[in-house]
């Protein structure tokens, strides 16, 4: 098996600032160089976890009971889930999160733009594995073009179904190792004989994640969502810090007005969100399943 990845753990002066150190800045873009994956923990509060869990592990009982029409991802164990973009939900903590923008910004320059927020949810008892693919189903560039920054809403471990990665597969991904590509419900799915070929060389593993972390992945890394063997709802939400300069031309949307307008704006320049303002609430139980997004970029 492999070996964990790498975990950076902020001092107090961190936590104050908002900003990691330089040198455990270069420990982060190190990693995500290396292993196309890093894990920031004690960076957002478990109060606005829990908060938002109870919401979400609420709406996930009413996707799941669709069967058919449900947004699973794979198979039924595992579903697309979207949070709640309500003023009293949308921490900044967690959807404009400083140090996950700091690691971003430091791999491409700024502002990264952040066109894709959703989630996906393992349903407990679940027995089935996602086959280990890639969410780069689609030809893209051969550089860093996407980090996925991925919040579990409890902690993450094996029994619960903690993603499973196989760490620096992001360095040579494309299209040629992947069975279909996009257009196909189970696109991105690698071919098995190159899943044995890396085995051989750096195993998958499970990491044990602590509530309050941030997980930055590359879009390109292998990875694949794995059983939740528990009685408890196991939400991760995953939003997408595109490079500046990547032409991906999907929009959020957002309701218009309120405080989530208003924290938006405070992250402009740091962030980029393009928007599509919405009368009212917008309603986040129309979820698609994982693979009708289109990640790729326009000519």
């Amino acid at each position: 098996m492999s070996e964990a990845p790498v975990s950076i753990i902020p001092s107090p002066a961190e936590l104050e600032s908002k900003q990691l150190s330089p040198q455990n800045l270069e420990k982060a873009l190190t990693a995500l160089h290396k292993d196309g994956l890093v894990v920031l923990e004690n960076v957002i509060p478990l109060s606005q976890l829990e908060a938002l869990n109870k919401i979400m592990v609420a709406d996930a009982k009413i996707l799941s009971s669709r069967g058919d029409d449900s947004p699973f991802n794979y198979h039924k164990g595992n579903i697309q889930q979207d949070p709640p973009l309500t003023d009293d939900l949308f921490f900044p903590d967690i959807y404009l999160n400083p140090f996950a923008i700091q690691v971003t910004t430091g791999m491409y320059g700024p502002p990264p733009k952040m066109t894709f927020l959703s989630g996906n949810t393992a349903l407990p008892h679940s027995t089935e594995s996602q086959p280990v693919h890639t969410d780069a189903d689609f030809d893209h560039p051969t550089i860093p073009f996407a980090y996925v920054v991925n919040v579990p809403l409890i902690p993450f471990s094996i029994t619960n179904g903690s993603t499973e990665v196989w760490l620096g597969t992001h360095i040579e991904a494309g299209p040629h190792q992947q069975q279909s590509l996009h257009g196909a419900r189970h696109s991105g799915a690698i071919i098995p004989e190159l899943l044995e070929e890396r085995r051989k060389i750096r195993g998958p593993i499970q990491p044990t994640i602590p509530a309050g972390s941030i997980v930055v992945r590359d879009l390109r890394l292998w990875h694949c969502g794995k059983p939740n063997s528990t009685v408890d709802i196991r939400v991760m939400l995953a939003m997408i810090h595109f490079a500046p300069w990547y032409r991906n031309q999907m929009k959020l949307k957002f309701p218009k007005g309120g405080e989530v307008e208003k924290r938006l704006k405070a992250a402009e320049g740091r962030l980029q969100v393009p928007c599509e303002w919405v009368e009212g609430e917008v309603n986040h139980l129309a979820v698609r399943f994982g693979n009708s997004y289109n990640f790729g970029q326009s000519d």
